[in-house]
């Protein structure tokens, strides 16, 4: 196909998500039409690194014989059936069960949904129905934190902490609460260590939970590294002081796994590194390697008996979707399983990370340069316009934008999360890929530098 003639039947007839539509109209998109292991082409043939793992998903990298061959199987055998009813499939019976065995802690049940933002809708859902069972009807505030990512379905919506999600969207629902952002570059006092300004968070939660009520807040929700907020690491002793907090007052603690989940920090979730016990888990993305669209969330064997004893009272637990458990899709993740086992993906992380950590904190000299930060094979690194008074662009994205175009300019797919450049390469980057990564980001740095009006 002629790449002007899909272009501009892209803009003909596709709304694109988190784009701005009128400058769309106008640039049209970059199209992109094949993809082979941390690199992906566009109609032209020109090939881009793409140091984004897509939307920090495709863990396994592009164009994997045995993803696929596993997904051709599936649709040859079963290419779907439905779970409602007490139906099942066995391929999603076998997920289920691993897993399980690989939770952090101790967890029951998987439920199966489509995407990051449906489990952590069924999340909230199975929250309100468990203090509905057990008779607390009042409990139901879920606490969330500025800056947040969680998705873009109501709930999950409204638990991101980010304004452009709510602007009229009428959002965020009413039984929402957003709580301080741990992200100690820019809300740490002068002089403030990580401990303190973890101390400092931990107490105006408290509070928080105090003025409201305990009685009527349910849950916690927190991504053990903050994504689309900004790559935002925890400050030290930060999830420790939180939940004793919850504790304190019997809130649950929902891990949203979607981004850290499957090895992305160096263990395979986030909660081990960060010491997370939640109630909930959820987790989707690299859960498939992006390769086809499935998620999951995961309960406590208390929250299950509460629910089980709740369906027979009402005759059946009414939530659902008609994709739940997609047998193409799980056995896409059994493969994917069995190839973080069988090349120790997570080994493979833990021995990049310091190369990637160190690549990065090398442009920590660099004048546009305010933070670095990240853990595993994830990275932040924030440009700023006022490198000791830590000042901001404006409007914000103004570098980030620019920095973006030059890295697309020299073969390289990244993102900007306002100023803050994020770093999320497919885990199966090689150390020569992964340097060569990094030459790319300081070339796209120079030129953002020179490109950039003096002050």
């Amino acid at each position: 196909m002629d790449t002007t003639t899909s272009r501009a039947r892209d803009v003909a007839y596709q709304l694109h998500p988190f784009t701005n539509l009128g400058r769309h109209e106008t640039e049209g998109p970059l199209v992109i039409s094949s993809g082979k292991g941390v690199y992906v082409s566009d109609e032209s043939g020109r090939e881009y690194l793409e140091a984004m793992a897509g939307l920090w998903c495709t863990s396994l990298g592009f164009g994997d014989t045995r993803l696929a061959e596993a997904a051709s199987r599936q649709l040859h055998r079963l290419p779907y059936y439905h779970q409602f009813g007490g139906k099942a499939n066995d391929v999603a019976i076998r997920l289920a069960e691993r897993i399980v065995k690989l939770m952090p802690v101790p967890m029951s049940k998987v439920f199966f949904n489509n995407s990051g933002s449906e489990a952590n809708e069924s999340a909230v859902k199975l929250v309100w129905y468990y203090n509905n069972a057990r008779g607390r009807h009042r409990k139901k505030k879920i606490i969330s934190r500025q800056r947040a990512y969680h998705g873009t379905t109501m709930v999950a919506a409204s638990l991101t902490g980010l304004p452009a999600s709510h602007r009229d969207f009428d959002l965020p629902i009413p039984q929402v609460r957003h709580t301080d952002c741990p992200y100690w570059y820019r809300y740490g006092h002068a002089g403030e260590s990580e401990e303190h300004f973890a101390t400092r968070l931990a107490e105006n939660l408290d509070l928080l939970i105090q003025r409201e009520d305990p009685d009527t807040v349910a849950a916690m929700i927190a991504e053990p590294v903050m994504g689309a907020g900004g790559v935002l690491v925890p400050p030290k002793t930060y999830f420790e002081k939180v939940q004793a907090v919850l504790k304190k007052h019997d809130v649950l603690l929902i891990a949203d796994e979607v981004i850290c989940g499957f090895g992305r920090t160096g263990r395979m979730f986030g909660s081990e590194t960060f010491g997370l016990k939640p109630d909930i888990m959820t987790m989707a993305k690299a859960i498939t390697s992006g390769y086809l669209p499935l998620s999951a969330t995961v309960i406590s064997e208390e929250i299950y008996r509460a629910c089980l004893g709740q369906s027979e009272k009402l005759g059946v637990f009414a939530h659902g979707y008609t994709y739940t458990g997609h047998p193409a899709a799980c056995a896409v993740a059994l493969e994917v399983l069995d190839i973080y086992e069988e090349r120790d993906i997570v080994g493979h992380v833990r021995r990049l990370a310091p190369r990637l950590q160190d690549g990065l904190r090398r442009f920590s000299d660099h004048p546009l340069v305010g933070d670095v930060r990240g853990v595993g094979l994830v990275g932040g690194v924030e440009l700023v316009p006022d490198k000791p008074g830590r000042g901001t662009f404006e409007p914000l994205g103004t570098a980030g934008a620019l920095f973006v175009a030059r890295a697309q300019a020299n073969g390289m797919i990244i993102r900007n999360l306002q100023d803050t450049i994020s770093v999320c390469p497919p885990l199966i980057i090689s150390e020569e890929e992964l340097d060569e990564l990094l030459r790319r980001f300081g070339k796209a740095l120079e030129e953002t530098a020179e490109a950039l009006p003096r002050r």
